[in-house]
């Protein structure tokens, strides 16, 4: 298979897998609480990154390291918990589309903590990816008054650090591999998340008892495998055989996968949210828009 139809499959691989981590999460928290969720999400991902790259942290400065810690909280141990809170209280199509929002935030954080020029373009996508949630929050809060849609708010402080991840990696972290700062990341976090595991009694009789512990830790088990495992590696192959702009492309058909499995689950998402989630998705088509070159 040629690099252009391996790109194309992976990128629809790559929707699919991650459109999908967000129903996992809330079936995941049908039998484990946020904190033993995240924990143990950690720890699964932890042990098979060791099992395929552990060897490739042998190159990280002792410089780098502090960088690589940071991209870890940052990137991943934060977000992990906070992602499971939001969707204890919001449903997991609304997670899927405000995680969108990494993009628009990349820019910005770029701009405000590294000095990295943008366009008019990045601007206009940036203030419209904002109001478009706004006012996905604002409608889903309406549709759904049994939730609390405050907790929305733990997604986009996600997003917000999924940003500054990403401007560290950019900034302070080009001579590591992907790999390296993958297996890098989770060394950092394991311990720590080793201690919330135990501490949360996420294996104590009562959780194992259960009715909902066998299903949720399979669910657990597929998202840190497909999820953060697999993912992240066929993220990094598709940089690699296409362009940052095409692999960004990503972001707009995850959330599609997120709206259909939450429709399939039972949540209710109305025409005003997809309106909604048009603009958001507007915000990111302008941010990641090439600046039109002046014919001569």
């Amino acid at each position: 298979m040629g690099d252009v139809n391996r790109k194309w499959l992976y990128l629809v691989i790559l929707s699919i897998i991650w459109g999908t981590s967000y129903i996992l999460i809330k079936k995941g928290l049908e039998g484990f609480t946020p904190i033993q969720l995240g924990s143990i999400r950690i720890v699964i991902t932890t042990f098979f990154l060791f099992l395929v790259g552990f060897r490739s942290i042998r190159n990280i400065s002792r410089q780098e390291w502090f960088w690589v810690a940071l991209s870890g909280l940052f990137g991943s141990f934060i977000p992990v918990f906070l992602f499971s809170y939001a969707e204890t209280e919001i449903d997991s199509s609304i997670a899927s589309i405000l995680n969108s929002l990494v993009p628009l935030f990349t820019i910005l954080i770029g701009f405000l903590a590294f000095k990295i020029s943008f366009t008019k373009n990045q601007v206009i996508g940036v203030l419209t990816g904002l109001a478009g949630a706004i006012l996905l929050i604002y409608i889903g809060s309406d549709i759904n008054p049994n939730q609390n849609y405050w907790y929305a708010g733990l997604v986009v402080l996600a997003t917000v650090l999924y940003a500054c991840n990403a401007n560290i990696i950019k900034s302070k972290l080009q001579e590591v591999s992907p790999m390296g700062i993958a297996v890098g990341n989770f060394a950092f976090m394991v311990i720590p998340a080793l201690i919330l595991l135990f501490s949360s009694g996420a294996f104590s009789a009562p959780v194992r008892e259960g009715t909902y512990f066998m299903s949720s830790l399979g669910y657990v088990f597929i998202l840190s495998i497909l999820g953060t495992c697999v993912a992240k590696v066929m993220f990094n192959k598709l940089i690699q055989i296409s362009s940052p702009v095409f692999s960004v492309s990503v972001t707009y058909l995850i959330p599609v996968v997120g709206i259909l499995w939450g429709l399939l689950d039972g949540e209710r998402f109305s025409l005003w949210q997809v309106g909604a989630a048009a603009i958001i998705l507007l915000g990111v088509y302008l941010v990641n828009k090439k600046r039109s070159v002046p014919q001569s």
